[in-house]
């Protein structure tokens, strides 16, 4: 759809509701992503609404303003520093036939705030990127960038994302889940497990929430003594545990963003090293900014493979939008899947716009794409 051919009866621009934020750990990301969204949209084509979603759950009108939604001497911004009420909040329509958003406050009149079209919902983690806000605006009728309720739920949960990549035949790597009733009632057991999975498979071990993202509360543990500890700080983000073996190789990431003839690649990227982290960490990643080397220096055949091995998993999972998968490039020459990110990190120095615009589609265009697939998709069964 082009910009002359707007999807309003009216002849108004879109207007783009950037929701952000969130109650998971990962919510000052969110507000970052959603900083560079706003910076890159175009005003001449889009009217914008930015909603912040506060820790807390609260949805919230906030400034437009990408200025203060940036991490600064190493603080990190929240929607409550943003909102424009301490106390009003912003309600959806639950009827696909009306778009109207609604800010309320008490004793105060409702607000409309006028029709949304598209929502791109940038939220990481839980409670956002998990289905729970698919699933909302497929009952409000209001289309949205990215996956759907299914695809967003599995590409959430670790567990269940590496079933699906096992059941299309993608490779992936030792893994065993600790689900929480078993640590709650029988944790010897669950540990029993650990010990007999790093038998088989070997120290150090990797755990962290199943449904975590960000890198936020996972523990390289280096032998049995360092396991109670870890297994507590990933269960700070998520009751599920999932303890992964480690695979010595390179990481090479590749982006997926579908265009109308279908999903394409991008040309990948690799995460060297990081030499004052244990692994590519929160820190690593988004205060001391470590960065991505991009193209990969892994030769023609090896970026044709993960760009086949990237769509692959993309399909699987029955993805829609964007997408950027994470692989490990063992020492004996073969990619094994390690993860994707349905609502990958949009920030400035984030990989996947930085794949994307290597592969010749730049930040504003990327944003641009987006909306405009998700304005040409409609809800429901598809």
């Amino acid at each position: 759809m082009s910009s002359e051919n707007l999807p309003t009866s009216t002849g108004r621009k879109p207007r783009v509701a950037v929701v952000f934020g969130g109650r998971s750990s990962e919510h000052a990301i969110s507000v970052v992503t959603a900083g560079a969204v706003l910076r890159a949209i175009d005003r001449s084509k889009y009217d914008v609404l930015p909603i912040g979603i506060t820790v807390d759950g609260r949805w919230a009108v906030t400034a437009d303003a990408p200025e203060r939604m940036a991490i600064t001497d190493r603080a990190l911004p929240s929607v409550d520093e943003l909102a424009e009420s301490e106390r009003g909040g912003v309600i959806l329509p639950v009827d696909p036939a009306s778009r109207e958003v609604v800010f309320t406050e008490p004793g105060a009149v409702p607000e409309a705030l006028g029709e949304v079209d598209v929502v791109f919902p940038v939220l990481h983690g839980p409670y956002g990127e998990d289905g729970t806000l698919q699933g909302l605006l497929e009952l409000s009728g209001i289309p949205y960038v990215g996956a759907g309720v299914l695809a967003s739920a599995v590409g959430q949960d670790k567990e269940y994302m590496k079933r699906v990549f096992v059941s299309f035949g993608l490779p992936v790597g030792p893994y065993v889940v600790v689900r929480p009733r078993e640590w709650e009632q029988n944790p010897a057991t669950a540990r029993k497990r650990i010990v007999e999975f790093a038998a088989e498979h070997g120290w150090p071990l990797f755990v962290k929430p199943a449904r975590g993202g960000s890198s936020m509360g996972i523990t390289k543990v280096d032998d049995l003594s360092g396991l109670d500890d870890a297994i507590e700080e990933a269960r700070r983000h998520d009751p599920k545990i999932l303890v992964e073996s480690l695979l010595r190789g390179r990481e090479i990431e590749c982006g997926v963003l579908e265009f109308e003839d279908g999903p394409r690649a991008s040309v990948p990227a690799e995460i060297p090293p990081v030499t004052d982290h244990d692994f590519y960490d929160f820190e690593a990643k988004y205060i001391d900014s470590a960065s991505g080397i991009v193209p990969a220096p892994i030769g023609d055949e090896a970026t044709a493979e993960v760009q086949r091995l990237a769509v692959a998993a993309f399909e699987s999972v029955s993805c829609e939008g964007l997408v950027r998968a994470d692989f490990f490039l063992t020492e004996d020459g073969q990619f094994v899947i390690n993860e994707i990110n349905t609502m990958p990190g949009f920030t400035p120095i984030s990989m996947y716009p930085r794949m994307w615009e290597e592969s010749g589609v730049s930040y504003p265009e990327l944003v641009d794409r987006l909306i405009q697939a998700a304005l040409n998709r409609s809800t429901g069964l598809r």
